[in-house]
């Protein structure tokens, strides 16, 4: 739209797109037969808004150091960020494309979008009263000082204006929107200013955009601060306060803070790509362009500007938020950073299973015992050791690796591209789709493959998300594997505040289910059985299945039956059903959910045994873990895969036994056990949907911090729970 044409109004969802609310749903009378009732599942947006709201808890949580509360509001606004980049875009995306899809619980759409939208505005408003009501007041009492314009001291403005004219001016680009300037592209995620303005007797529009590579926080000297401690001031505030140095003799009127973020879910056509690799890049390219999911403007912007925004990015006003205090808590991740130690979690030092001094005992460690190393717990070199002995070894002859989120400065790679240069056959199978790393990826699949290295990119239509390295030694009695299976990335900067489990082992039939993973992989293969290994999509789905139903009929015949299962999210229907079936069969179910869980625990007749709990604490819980009791005869699989339809069918994933006793009995009473057992970290899901925390049976009950007593525990060695025999 040009300037100064009659502007067309877009209003919001029209009464065709309403629904009649829905009726509340009787939970005493649901049929416990009809276990495709959609009255049986949670909505998997709302339940991960919930999650998002357990994150945003813990910035009301005085009992954590102030700077790591300021770090989960943080988290919240990433969060919120990448919904919004993803599952709001895929929802709006099916409105546009004119989709009729019903979710898992009855939702259409445009139901979903009403709702998810009025349950995150609502986190939003909340984040930002979080910030102004509770933190900052508390960073004050703590010497850290928050200035806002009317604050300025003539020195403060001073050096400002000086700070702006050196380190700011020279990297803003005021863009014109006249009919001789385009509407200026707004990337995905940036901050920007909308500038009304007069010129040669005529209203003018101006976008400048805020460069993210600029601090948020501007330091201010303690010479001339006006309070003991340290103060700062907010970028766009100081660029507000200096905007007409951009304009230099023309009176500017207005200036008004918007925000956009669009939808960069990538969707590649495989079976028409010739090369993978060069797609995945075009299709980065492309989401540069993707449609705006939600805008976010100041709410004092008039209804003028505010249409010149709706008309050129071609949206309604449904995905519009007046927003009255600060945009994107995200950044607040430097204030996290701030060097402060009184205002963190106290630092300590991981157990390193393996350290790199005693490498060159590593593989005959392995090859007469598994050993299963816990994330943040115990340290990533152990997983480095490993790689760095298998390249200086020269009885290893090969190497192979699944990456998947590798991070952008890896000594993995740096070491498989060594033990390549060396004359080692090393194979990397790269998933090029692992959301939001795609660049990254690209970069290292490249690079390996310049060396020499065998870079696979995995099966069409799959992601590659099993975590698998195989090393592949010549010794005296003839070949040996050595295996590390994960649950998490290999990369060094998760492994230090995700909770994940790593098994080395060289169990010969677990190392021939790796080989043959591999080969599936990186060629072709029909293989539908696997001696040790749950490999999706082939058989994965259909073992637990049949472990969750093995339980059931332990319980139908009277002999122990008991389910644990921890992972981050449930969502697969096929599943809930199965686990509502052995419930109904008398199996007592404890699950640990960190984040979306669509099935409803505790309703009469159907989930009675179930019960879900989530742990939100100092680590993210990623790792994934299912114990099934077996009758007595306990069994364990760890790895890759969550419960949902993505993972069980449209990925390759990988769950592993533990067979070694002691590790079982090491996860179950020193891992799953204690965490079963939070009254700190951990919130219980009800069937209504909504969560609450997890309270002491009593005043004298003692308090239950899992990671705590964990930390505890493995840096020290002591027992974390002595009362339980373990």
């Amino acid at each position: 739209m040009k300037p100064g044409k009659k502007k067309w109004r877009v209003l919001s969802s029209s009464s065709a797109d309403s629904a009649p609310p829905t009726p509340p749903v009787d939970w005493t009378k649901l049929d416990p037969q009809n276990l495709s009732n959609p009255a049986l599942f949670i909505n998997r947006e709302l339940s991960w808004l919930e999650f998002n709201q357990r994150v945003l808890d813990q910035v009301y949580d005085e009992s954590l150091p102030l700077l790591e509360r300021v770090k989960f509001l943080a988290i919240v606004g990433t969060n919120l960020d990448e919904f919004f980049m993803i599952r709001m875009a895929t929802l709006l995306k099916k409105i546009r494309a004119g989709i009729e899809d019903v979710s898992l619980d009855g939702m259409s759409a445009r139901q979903q979008i009403r709702a998810v939208r009025e349950r995150a505005f609502k986190m939003m408003k909340d984040q930002s009263e979080a910030w102004e009501k509770l933190l900052r007041p508390a960073l004050e009492k703590s010497w850290v000082h928050f200035l806002e314009i009317p604050q300025y001291t003539p020195a403060v403005q001073e050096y400002l204006k000086d700070y702006f004219k050196k380190q700011i001016f020279p990297v803003l680009t005021p863009l014109a929107f006249d009919p001789a300037h385009p509407f200026p592209h707004i990337s995905n995620l940036s901050m920007n200013f909308a500038v009304g303005l007069q010129h040669e007797g005529e209203r003018k529009f101006a976008r400048v955009k805020i460069p993210s590579m600029l601090p948020r926080f501007i330091p201010i000297p303690e010479s001339i601060g006006t309070q003991p401690g340290q103060s700062f001031v907010f970028l766009e505030d100081v660029i507000r306060s200096n905007i007409g140095e951009l304009f230099p003799g023309i009176p500017v009127e207005e200036v008004y803070l918007f925000r956009v973020i669009r939808d960069t879910d990538l969707v590649i056509q495989e079976d028409e790509a010739d090369d993978l690799l060069e797609s995945v890049d075009k299709s980065l390219k492309q989401i540069r362009y993707g449609a705006v999911s939600l805008l976010k403007v100041e709410a004092a912007m008039p209804e003028r500007i505010l249409d010149i925004l709706l008309e050129n990015f071609q949206i309604r006003e449904d995905v519009l938020m007046r927003k009255e205090t600060r945009m994107f808590f995200g950044d607040w991740w430097a204030l996290a950073k701030l060097h402060l130690p009184q205002l963190k979690f106290p630092p300590f030092s991981p157990r390193v299973l393996f350290p790199y001094e005693e490498k060159d005992k590593l593989f005959e460690q392995i090859r007469y015992g598994d050993y299963l190393v816990h994330h943040p717990y115990e340290s990533f070199t152990s997983v480095e050791s490993f790689l760095r002995a298998a390249v200086d070894d020269p009885q290893v002859i090969a190497i192979k690796m699944t990456l998947y989120r590798i991070g952008p400065n890896s000594p993995i790679v740096d070491q498989l591209i060594e033990a390549s240069e060396e004359g080692k056959q090393v194979a990397a199978v790269v998933e090029l789709k692992a959301r939001f790393d795609e660049r990254n990826n690209i970069v290292w699949a490249n690079r390996l493959d310049e060396v020499g290295v065998h870079v696979n990119y995995g099966l069409v239509n799959l992601k590659t998300h099993a975590k698998l390295c195989m090393v592949v030694r010549k010794e005296g009695d003839g070949i040996r594997r050595y295996l590390h299976v994960g649950t998490g990335n290999y990369n060094r900067m998760t492994a230090q505040v995700y909770t994940d489990l790593g098994l080395f082992t060289a169990d010969p039939e677990i190392a021939e289910d790796v080989s043959e993973v591999f080969n599936y992989l990186t060629g072709y293969s029909n293989k539908r059985n696997f001696k040790k290994l749950l490999v999706a999509p082939v058989n994965l789905r259909q073992g637990l299945v049949a472990l969750i139903e093995r339980e059931a009929e332990h319980a139908r015949a009277g002999r122990p039956a008991r389910l644990i299962l921890k992972c981050n999210h449930v969502a697969d229907s096929r599943i809930i059903q199965s686990l509502y079936r052995a419930s109904q069969a008398g199996v007592k179910i404890d699950m640990i959910v960190r984040g979306v869980c669509c099935l409803r625990p505790g309703l009469p007749g159907i989930s009675d045994n179930i019960r879900v709990l989530s742990i939100v604490g100092r680590f993210l819980e990623h790792h994934r873990i299912y114990y099934f009791q077996n009758g007595g005869e306990e069994e364990i699989f760890f790895g890759s895969a969550d419960l949902m339809e993505r993972n069980l069918d449209h990925r390759v994933e990988t769950l592993c036994p533990i067979l070694n006793a002691e590790l079982r009995d090491q996860l179950k009473v020193n891992v799953l056990e204690i965490m079963l057992q939070d009254n700190v970290r951990a919130s219980r899901l009800h069937y209504d949907g909504h969560y609450d925390k997890v309270a002491r049976e009593s005043e004298q009950a003692p308090l239950v911090d899992s990671q705590s007593i964990l930390l505890d525990w493995y840096t020290s060695k002591r027992n974390p729970l002595p009362e339980t025999g373990a």
